[in-house]
């Protein structure tokens, strides 16, 4: 059995990947998360530390005691308009943690790590789709706070032959889990899909759309929608194929295509029953216009193939537990 440490494992993408690694036996989770955005209840996988990546002598002793064969490192903070108004937080907690952590990753001789990153360190695009090769230009410091954890990694492993990583840009994760366990519970949550079920269900009086002069079919944004269960899997696809095969990588994970800001609501809305207020306000500092995904060498490299593509898959299963919640 393979020790594996999960950082962040408490909130929304790190709980779903404990959910599924339940099916093989052959890892064993070892969670760490300070529970400041992340529930306890939300892991039903693994062993959990309450800790802080940040605490560096912490930290060593985990590394001591587990001897992890790899690391999936989820924790960090995600919210562009946040990075913005407080970019030092977000250097600290995504650049600066990251270091710590993989200072013990180095020391400690850990072979794997797989990288929670996001398609904001490709900023603006001229035809808003990105390929794994597309030049990085973020528009925020959340995006820049990435993009350099992503340059310490390829450094690492360039200095460190028996490292290796995978580094997984994420597009719009959304929707909870199909079995129903598990699925958003961030306090305060700003992701479109999660706020609007939140106000379809009524725990929101109304709902905001940031900006409706974007050049696009109806002026809302477009965004490429990932079911939280098959990023969730392709985790674990990246985890074996560094463990397997030792060698890095950088893939985009997401659909290919997608919808705009009205059409998510518009789904909310249909399936629902509610149509509940909408109010429209300006755009939000650090928002892209576009931004969709070229994600071919995922479903080549990993064997990976969607699962949930269906924007009411995604939204029947979030609607479904934010009902749970109330």
């Amino acid at each position: 059995m393979k020790n594996i440490l999960v950082t962040g494992g408490a909130g929304y993408i790190g709980s779903h990947l404990l959910n599924q690694l339940k099916s093989l036996p052959e890892f064993h989770p070892v969670v760490v998360d300070n529970l400041s955005t992340g529930k306890r209840e939300s892991i039903l996988h693994g062993e959990l530390h309450v800790g802080d990546v940040a605490d560096t002598e912490f930290m060593a002793k985990l590394f001591e005691k587990f001897n992890f064969a790899g690391v999936l490192h989820f924790a960090g903070s995600v919210v562009v308009p946040e990075s913005v108004a407080d970019p030092l937080k977000y250097y600290e907690n995504n650049t600066a943690n990251t270091l710590k952590l993989l200072s013990h990753v180095a020391r400690f001789k850990t072979p794997a790590l797989i990288f929670s990153s996001t398609a904001a360190v490709y900023g603006n695009l001229a035809d808003g789709v990105a390929h794994e090769d597309t030049p990085t230009n973020p528009e925020s410091p959340y995006g820049r706070t990435k993009l350099m954890s992503e340059w310490m990694l390829q450094d690492m492993a360039h200095a460190l032959p028996d490292f290796s990583y995978m580094i997984l840009r994420y597009f719009n994760v959304a929707g909870a889990s199909l079995d129903g366990r598990i699925g958003q519970s961030t306090p305060q949550a700003t992701h479109l899909l999660k706020v609007a079920c939140e106000t379809a269900v009524e725990k929101r009086a109304q709902m905001q759309i940031y900006g409706t002069d974007y050049p696009t079919k109806d002026g809302t944004c477009i965004r490429d929608f990932i079911h939280v269960d098959d990023l969730a899997r392709a985790h674990i696809a990246a985890l074996k194929y560094v463990l397997e095969e030792k060698k890095s990588q950088t893939l985009n994970c997401g659909y290919g295509h997608g919808h705009t800001v009205s059409e998510v609501i518009s789904a909310v809305k249909k399936l629902s029953g509610r149509d509940f207020p909408v109010e429209l306000a300006p755009r939000r500092p650090g928002d892209c216009g576009v931004v969709m995904s070229k994600a071919d060498k995922i479903k080549a490299l990993l064997d990976w193939e969607p699962q949930h593509d269906s924007l009411d898959v995604i939204v029947k299963s979030a609607l479904e537990w934010e009902r749970k919640l109330k």
